[in-house]
């Protein structure tokens, strides 16, 4: 984990904080500190380019009814995920009979070397991937000029972000199991189209977001001002990529540990009853995103989600999306996923609780479908 200091010329490293992989996975990419917030943080925009233009994505304001046209979509996101999978089985293979090359008839790896030129040493040198993170100062107003040129298009999401945070504040970092999210929201995107969203524990609000881009109404929740102010933040930045007059992202506080919304007209991103009532009236889709790493608050999740669907006038899918983290503990002097264990259990308590006004029906996702966005899609997700 990595804690950046006040002078930003050093990286120290501290026990007490985190940094996200999503950070660690971006070769090439520049961090540029673009300011602190209000706790004295650096603050970091990274851009995220979509895999597919999302002027396609915004081309069909309704739900299809012609089979034709249907099928045509089916037929592109096939053509779309047969690309990858060709891709990566060229990988492999180009891999394979280059390992096959270098082995002897015993199966052993043959390595020959050979005297090297100045010109191969002055290309490697070229090539040789940066140490990352990559900080550059917010004065470099020339090298920020460049990247807000370089990505200025409609298919790339621009997110203001901190990179390394006590635990308390990972909101503020970008997750991987938002991207595997918000993959599943670009690939099934018509499931979505004109829905009322509710996200839970939206933190920089990337998934949120996305779903702006289908949706018709999407209330981004979390708790915290500075966390909330950056995440309304993420939303104007990303205003190009909803189309005018819906897409609507509404950044509203709703802490798990309190029972009621927050309607006091005094406190930021608190609730008007209007928009209460809209969102018991018309919400058909809620979702969270890597927010089951403390089993305290796994445990007020549940009992929100609880309260909340009890509330709603119409059915409700929920999708939780998540990455199981190991950790080596004392207690059990091995290496267990303890959060995710306790996450398990409560979805099962939740699934097979006894209740006359509703009921819950839990059902796993096939992650067979294709990559918008680049990271790591790792086997944990």
């Amino acid at each position: 984990t990595v804690d950046v200091t006040e002078e930003m010329d050093n990286l120290t490293f501290k026990s007490d904080t985190v940094l996200s992989d999503v950070h660690l996975h971006c070769p090439n990419k520049r961090h540029l500190m673009v300011r602190l917030n209000a706790v004295g943080q650096p603050v970091f925009l990274s851009y995220f380019k979509l895999l597919w233009n999302t002027e396609d994505l915004a081309s069909d304001n309704h739900v299809r009814e012609a089979t034709i046209e249907g099928e045509h979509q089916h037929r592109r996101r096939d053509e779309l995920c047969d690309k990858d999978r060709n891709n990566l089985e060229q990988e492999r293979e180009l891999n394979s009979e280059g390992l096959q090359a270098l082995l002897d008839e015993d199966g052993d790896l043959e390595v020959v070397r050979r005297p090297r030129s100045a010109s191969d040493l002055e290309t490697e040198d070229l090539l040789r991937d940066k140490v990352y993170p990559v900080i550059l100062m917010k004065a470099k107003e020339d090298a920020f000029e460049d990247e807000e040129q370089e990505y200025t298009g409609s298919d790339v999401v621009k997110i203001e972000h901190t990179m390394a945070t006590p635990l308390e504040d990972v909101g503020k970092q970008v997750w991987r199991a938002a991207f595997l999210l918000a993959d599943y929201i670009l690939f099934k995107r018509d499931i979505f189209r004109c829905c009322s969203v509710l996200e839970l524990g939206g933190g920089t609000g990337i998934t949120s977001i996305i779903m702006g881009i289908v949706a018709k109404r999407v209330y981004c929740t979390d708790v915290g001002g500075d966390l909330l102010a950056m995440c309304e933040q993420n939303v104007a930045l990303n205003k190009h990529l909803m189309e005018p007059g819906r897409g609507q992202v509404k950044v509203k506080e709703l802490d798990w540990l309190k029972d009621e919304f927050c309607t006091d007209p005094e406190a930021p991103y608190s609730w008007s009853e209007e928009e209460i009532a809209d969102l018991h009236d018309h919400c058909t889709v809620i979702m969270a995103a890597d927010v089951f790493y403390d089993d305290d608050l796994t445990d007020a999740l549940f009992r929100m989600l609880y309260k909340i669907t009890h509330n709603l006038r119409n059915p409700c899918t929920i999708y939780l999306a998540l990455e199981k983290r190991l950790n080596f503990t004392l207690r059990h002097m091995d290496v267990t996923c303890e959060a995710y264990s306790h996450f398990r259990n409560t979805l099962n308590d939740l699934e097979n609780l006894q209740d006359r006004k509703i009921k819950y029906i839990v059902e796993p996702i096939k992650l067979d479908f294709c990559q918008f966005l680049v990271y790591e899609r790792v086997e944990q997700l």
